[in-house]
């Protein structure tokens, strides 16, 4: 844990507890590569809630194409967020998509890094 907590203090809850057990066995070298990596391609729980209320001024779906998911980011550009009732489900489920998002990008970003910077021996 203080390894995700020297290099990745911004973590918080559930996010923290998962990098925690991805660096637990990482060298400092790859620990900083990895945070330096991550807080790149890491997601904010509070910018994917702000777009998703982009669909009440008619921009549905911005949240979706943010996270990547860019079929689901059409879908909802089209239907206007599925008749609003998608986008509302969202509102509520703006977390878990951020999070879903953000730990496979550590499990990628891990997964990078434990190939790029071999523990010296």
């Amino acid at each position: 844990m203080s390894k995700v907590i020297k290099y990745l203090p911004e973590l918080q809850g559930e996010e923290q507890l998962a990098v925690a057990h991805l660096i637990t066995d990482m060298t400092d070298e790859q620990a900083e590569q990895f945070a330096n990596v991550y807080r790149q391609r890491r997601k904010d729980p509070t910018m994917t809630l702000m777009m998703a209320l982009l669909a009440f001024i008619g921009i549905s779906g911005v949240h979706r194409f943010y996270l990547g998911q860019i079929g689901m980011g059409l879908a909802y550009l089209i239907t206007f967020g599925f008749c609003f009732i998608g986008t509302i489900v969202d509102l509520f489920n703006y977390r878990s998509l951020t999070d879903t998002y953000n730990e496979n990008e550590a499990l990628q970003v891990s997964t990078l890094i434990r190939g790029a910077f071999p523990p010296s021996e």
